[in-house]
Parts: C-alpha cells; sequence; structure tokens
C-alpha cells in the first residue's frame, strides 16, 4: 500500500457500485452489442451516398459542397419510441423530444436489468441525467408555425424544455429520490455520474440513474467541415494520431445505475465495477477562449479524482481519454495527464484510448460512453483497442510519460493493486469531470436452486411487445448457457413490473425455458384478482405430502421446523419422522399418521407452512376460509390466536379425540334429503358439501352397512380415511 493509499484508509469513501448499465450508441442497441463492438475494433460511424442524403431532404448544393462530410454516428429505431408503455398519446409523444423519449427507453431496460422494480423498491432512487441541445424542436415542432396558435404549444414546451429530462423520468418511473437535469455540454453525462456518487455519500438517496442523451436529427444527415474546427475533415475520428483532424458528430444514450456497495452487495446485485472517487471542476479563464481546454483544469480535475479515491496514480492501468483527435485538445489533455501523474515514474505502462474512434462524440451522452466502455473492459478484464492510431501526434511526447495508446485487444493484467481506470470528459465552457474506477470486489455465487423447475413471468403491454421480450430472453439464454435458471427466474420475478399481457413459462433447464419462450402464447389479464386460501380438513393427510417442498424451499421448511419443534414437547415425538420417514419405515409412520392424535397436527403444520410460504411469494390471501381442522389454521393466520396457542389447541383437541369411541365418515354423493332419510340413532350428517355432495358420521358397522346399502342403489360413495365419526354428536 503506498503513502497516499494509507492517508486515505481512514477517510475513504464507500466505493460507489455500478449495478447495470443500459446505452443505445452507434452500431450498438445494448450494453452487450457496444463490447462486442469494442472488441472486435470496430468502427460504427455510417457514411452516406448521396441518394440517402438527396431522399431525406439534404439540399442538393450542399450535398456537392466540397468540405461537405457525408458521414455521422447514428442509432436505430428512435422513431419507434413505445407511448403507449409509458401511457402518453400518440400526439404528446411526437411533441416530445427525441432525446427525453429514448431515455425513458433506456432508463426502463436500466431498472430491469438491475431488477428495481420502483413500486417495490424500498428505497429512494434519484435521477441526475442531462441531455442536448433539442434540434428536434428547431427543425420539426416550431416551424410548424400553426402550432403556436394552438393548445398543443404548451405541450410542446412541457415536452421540449432541458429541465424535464430527470423529472419526466422519476413521473414516469416512480422515482422518489432527489431528480436535477445537468447540463455542461460534452462532459454532462460524466458530471452527472459525479454528481449522483455525491447524493449516495450524502445519502439523500439509496441508488440513482445517471446519465445523458444526445439526438442529432435528422439524423440522415452529414456535416460541413471548417478548418480548425472541431469535426473531423474526412468523418473518421484519429486520437492521438498524427493524421488526427478532428471528431464525428454522433447520437448516443447512455445510463448507468448506482448504489453503495454494501446496499448492492446486500442486495445481491451484478457489480460490474466500482467507482472510487471523483471530480468536477471548471478552467475558469485559465485558457486561451471560452471552447478550448486547459491543462492546468484538467490536470487539477484528474488530480483530484485521484485523491478522492485515495489511490496513487501509478495504480492506474488505463485511462478512457476525452480525445476528441482536435489539434488542440489531444495535445492539451496528454500535457495535463502528464501533470496530474507526475509523481508516476514507470514510463508507459498505462494504456490509453478514447471511444469516440469507434462510435464518435455523442457530446451530453459522451462522458457516459467512455464510462460504460470502461466498466465493460474492467469486467471482461480486456481493454479493446483505441482504433485509427498508428503514428503519434507530433505534438505529444508519449515516450516521457507513463502513457501509451492502446491499439489492439488485450487482456487486463493482475497487478499487486486492483485493476483501476480513470475516465475523463471535459465540456465546451470549461466543466471538467473525471472519475476513478475499480474491478468489483470477487462476490461469491449463488448457490445451487434446489428447486427442479424454474418459473419466469414475463409481461408487457401488448402481445407484439412480449413475444419480443420472450424471444430477446431466450437468446441471451442461448448465449448464456453458464448463467443459472434460477438466477435469471428470481431477477425476472422480483425486478419487473406486471403489465397486463402476460406469458408464464416453467422449465427445468435452459432448452426447455428456449423452447417454451419461443412458443407463441400470451394471457391477458384484468386487474388482480382477490385471492381466498382454503385449509382443509381431517382426511386428506398423505405419508410424505410436503416432502418436496420441505427439501425445496427454505421458507416452508423452517415453518415446519418451527411448528414441529414446539409440538415436541405436546406429542412426546418428533412430527417430522412420521411426514418424512426414512426409507424402510413407511408403514409405521403410516400407522402414526392413522391416529387422530397425530394426523390433525400433521395437517395442521402442513397446511400452515404452505400459507405462509405462499405469502413469503407476495401470494397474500383477501379472505380465508376453513373446514373442521382447516378453521384453526385459518384463525391462525388470521391473527385470532397465535402460533403457540393453536398448537396447543389442536394438539389437545386431537389427543381428547383420540380416546372417544371409534368410528367412521362415508362421502356419499346425493343430497342432504336423500341422506336424512337414512341417518338413525347411529349415523348423523355431518357435512353438506355441495347439493348433491354431503358426508356421513356413525360407527363403523353402520357406515359400513349403509356403504354395502349405497353400492347396491349405485349411489356413489367413499369412506374416508379418519379413525373417529368426526363432526357427530
Amino acid at each position: 500500500m503506498t503513502m497516499i493509499e494509507q492517508a486515505a484508509t481512514d477517510a475513504e469513501l464507500e466505493p460507489i457500485a455500478i449495478v447495470a448499465m443500459a446505452c443505445r450508441f452507434p452500431g450498438a442497441n445494448d450494453s452487450d452489442a457496444f463490447w462486442r463492438m469494442l472488441q472486435n475494433g470496430d468502427e460504427a460511424i455510417r457514411f452516406f451516398s448521396d441518394e440517402e442524403l438527396l431522399a431525406a431532404g439534404v439540399d442538393s448544393e450542399r450535398v456537392k459542397h466540397p468540405d461537405y462530410v457525408k458521414a455521422k454516428g447514428v442509432i436505430d429505431g428512435i422513431e419507434d419510441f413505445d407511448a403507449y408503455l409509458f401511457g402518453y398519446t400518440p400526439k404528446e409523444a411526437e411533441l416530445m423530444d427525441p432525446q427525453q423519449r429514448a431515455l425513458l427507453e433506456c432508463a426502463w431496460q436500466l431498472l430491469e436489468q438491475a431488477a428495481l422494480n420502483p413500486d417495490r423498491y424500498e428505497g429512494s432512487c434519484a435521477v441526475y441525467v442531462g441531455v442536448g441541445m433539442n434540434i428536434y424542436l428547431l427543425n420539426n415542432l416550431l416551424a410548424n408555425f400553426r402550432l403556436r396558435e394552438s393548445s398543443d404549444f404548451y405541450q410542446m414546451l412541457i415536452g421540449s424544455d432541458k429541465d424535464f429530462a430527470a423529472t419526466r423520468l422519476s413521473y414516469k418511473l416512480n422515482l422518489k429520490g432527489p431528480s436535477i437535469a445537468v447540463n455542461t455540454a460534452c462532459s454532462t453525462s460524466l458530471v452527472a455520474v459525479h454528481t449522483a456518487c455525491q447524493s449516495l455519500w450524502d445519502f439523500q438517496c439509496d441508488a440513482a440513474v445517471a446519465g445523458g442523451a444526445t439526438l442529432l436529427v435528422p439524423q440522415l444527415s452529414g456535416y460541413l467541415y471548417q478548418q480548425g474546427g472541431i469535426p473531423s475533415p474526412d468523418g473518421h475520428c484519429r486520437p492521438f494520431d498524427a493524421k488526427a483532424g478532428g471528431t464525428v458528430p454522433s447520437s448516443g444514450v447512455g445510463l448507468v445505475l448506482l448504489k453503495r456497495l454494501s446496499d448492492a452487495l446486500n442486495d445481491k446485485d451484478t457489480i460490474y465495477a466500482v467507482i472510487k472517487g471523483s471530480a468536477v471542476n471548471n478552467d475558469g479563464s485559465d485558457k486561451i477562449g471560452f471552447t478550448a481546454p486547459s491543462v492546468n483544469g484538467q490536470a487539477a480535475v484528474i488530480a483530484e479524482a485521484l485523491a478522492v479515491a485515495g489511490v496513487a496514480p501509478g495504480s492506474i492501468d488505463y485511462i478512457e481519454a476525452h480525445g476528441t483527435a482536435t489539434p488542440l485538445g489531444d495535445p492539451i489533455e496528454i500535457a495535463a495527464l502528464k501533470l496530474a501523474y507526475a509523481d508516476d515514474g514507470e514510463k508507459q505502462h498505462c494504456a490509453l484510448g478514447s471511444v469516440k474512434s469507434n462510435i464518435g462524440h455523442t457530446d451530453t451522452a459522451a462522458g457516459v460512453a467512455g464510462l460504460i466502455k470502461t466498466v465493460l473492459a474492467l469486467y471482461h478484464r480486456q481493454i479493446p483497442p483505441s482504433l485509427h492510431y498508428f503514428e503519434p501526434n507530433p505534438a505529444i511526447d508519449f515516450a516521457t510519460g507513463p502513457f501509451y495508446v492502446n491499439s489492439r485487444l488485450q487482456p487486463w493484467p493482475k497487478t499487486t493493486s486492483p485493476r483501476r481506470a480513470g475516465v475523463s470528459s471535459f465540456g465546451i465552457g470549461g466543466t471538467n469531470a473525471h472519475v476513478i474506477l475499480e474491478e468489483a470486489p470477487a462476490i461469491s455465487p449463488s448457490g445451487v436452486s434446489l428447486r427442479s423447475l424454474q418459473l419466469i413471468p414475463l409481461s408487457a403491454k401488448s402481445p407484439e411487445v412480449l413475444q419480443a421480450l420472450s424471444s430477446k430472453l431466450a437468446m441471451h439464454l442461448r448465449d448464456n448457457s453458464t448463467q443459472a435458471l434460477a438466477d435469471v427466474a428470481y431477477s425476472i420475478a422480483v425486478g419487473r413490473r406486471e403489465l397486463p399481457v402476460r406469458k408464464i413459462v416453467v422449465a427445468g433447464n435452459h432448452d426447455e425455458a428456449i423452447r417454451l419462450l419461443n412458443d407463441a402464447y400470451y394471457q391477458q389479464t384484468a386487474d388482480a384478482p382477490a385471492i381466498v386460501f382454503m385449509f382443509p380438513g381431517q382426511g386428506t393427510r398423505l405419508i410424505g405430502m410436503g416432502v418436496e417442498l420441505y427439501r425445496s424451499e427454505p421458507v416452508f421448511e423452517e415453518q415446519v421446523d418451527r411448528c414441529c419443534d414446539l409440538l415436541l414437547p405436546l406429542l412426546g415425538m418428533d412430527l417430522r419422522r412420521v411426514l418424512f420417514p426414512i426409507t424402510g419405515h413407511e408403514a409405521a409412520a403410516e400407522a402414526e399418521l392413522a391416529k387422530t392424535q397425530v394426523a390433525q397436527p400433521a395437517l395442521f403444520v402442513i397446511e400452515y407452512a404452505l400459507a405462509q410460504l405462499l405469502m413469503s411469494w407476495n401470494i397474500k390471501p383477501s379472505a380465508m376460509i376453513g373446514h373442521s381442522l382447516g378453521e384453526y389454521v385459518a384463525a391462525c393466520i388470521a391473527g385470532v390466536f397465535s402460533l403457540q396457542d393453536a398448537l396447543l389447541l389442536v394438539s389437545e383437541r386431537a389427543r381428547l379425540m383420540q380416546q372417544a369411541e371409534s368410528g367412521a365418515m362415508l362421502a356419499v354423493m346425493a343430497s342432504e334429503a336423500s341422506c336424512q332419510a337414512w341417518l338413525g340413532d347411529s349415523l348423523a350428517l355431518a357435512a353438506v358439501n355441495a347439493e348433491d355432495q354431503c358426508v356421513i358420521s356413525g360407527s363403523l358397522v353402520a357406515i359400513n352397512a349403509l356403504q354395502k346399502r349405497l353400492n347396491a342403489s349405485g349411489i356413489g360413495c367413499k369412506p374416508l380415511a379418519v379413525s373417529h365419526a368426526f363432526h357427530s354428536p
């Protein structure tokens, strides 16, 4: 441990866990696709033909202009907003900033990935996000002057203003923590992450959504190159290369979900990486112009982040740079890094890269794009290549510092310190942000599920979306065959909202689940129905009843054990030896269970434990009803008396019944009126269960005689497995 790390130990902030990521970047509609693109070293910038641009309405003179660059970073499907899912009318969706629409969709995916259902989450979830300039408002809405005279004008303002980017998420997703829009130009989304960390460290919230979005619409268009400007002359971004000439404008959306590490561990979340520290500052006037970067400002924010994290510069293995590939920006960024890392004497050991070489400059979302890239690299323990780097920029001296540009996919080796990285994002106007990341702590895998089958509930607002969701999950299971099906089932069950179009898959393995998920079936549901628990009486006992639940469901096992331990002094025996006999002792257990003194407490235990298991799954009754012994179970669960009192009452009642004269009971498929004709001194009507279903009690001789008589008359009847004539005088 270095002196810096030792000095920081006592005052070290709790790391912030990154437990979910959702993104839509050029060439990647989710984080898995994004990582594949980074691994493969793909460039996702799209180059347009003249025909495409003309068909999209770009002026023909602009298309012919020699400095018009026919390239941009494009994301797919921005016109496919699911307004119905979020409760918007088509008109409301049309008047809303597409950047805020995309944030809503990504936030939904983010919470589902984290298995955080806001309606059930007991903590407070904050939102810190920002969006770029609303070009859609300028090009599509304000151009329609009729809107100014209509009642839709106010709705257009509400849907377009940057101020509502965060609060819209909070309202539609029921997130009740702080909700703040962040806007610092290119550094917006990383500043949002920093602010979210501060909120978590201050215990203003228990989870936080952070990130940003930029949509450059219309997407099917290029840009006009100007020498000395920020955009690239040829549609390629070459950070730190001798041919670097600028960046490429791109659309992008990225969000992360953050929790304090202790909470994430307690919630058994997937932890992709942790944030050890972060910092934000501004250049002030220490630069040549408002839009220019500052060496001192950038160096100061990096040094502060390292100090907050309590780590030495030499322990950082990788830097995700701002890396715009501009002639001014790249040399200043490296100079600032070398200044902040002045105490790091080792040469060219820290890899350097920029995601802008893959996807261009996503403006407001640029910081979170770099963050997600680096988190994925830590999680997969690989450093992806920074593209288009062949020869260093002559204005940058890499040989005298700790940095080198990583131009190939390489393993991220383990050193004496945990794997660590820094992520930079610098905004026009001078607001700088830097975050220090560390690999996630080692977590023990979840235990093997004792259940032979897993239940996977899916729901959506339409059959089409439900089937798409099913297909996507089937693909996920196919691509992740080592992932425990029980973990998947649990996360989906507890972490997603219940929508009206539903599908349930019950499967024992991945292949079975995949097959059933690809079947096109669903059920439309109304409001959740009221549930009634019905508890039967004696006559329903069976050796081994509940044994599979006892072996596979901890809640059921716990409740059975609790009841049997309480009954031990009352019965003078361990009821579990009768309920779940060992091999070879079934006959003896059957004989014991035939005794009323044992059977009634046994039934109570199983019914009570089963009810507790159902309620632990949030299947709770609106009403309860019991028959005979079952009435005691219903009364106990309803709180009429305690479990201890119920077991004392049931066991003593059963003991007294055992001492009564023996008898029998006969279930008869006949009406009450018909049964009355067969009654006498030795027979009594015990129960009327339905219009043509009754039970008669009496002495064994009388019941046997009645059974023969009814059989001869063709009237259905069946003796019950009881030892006494219950419910009779």
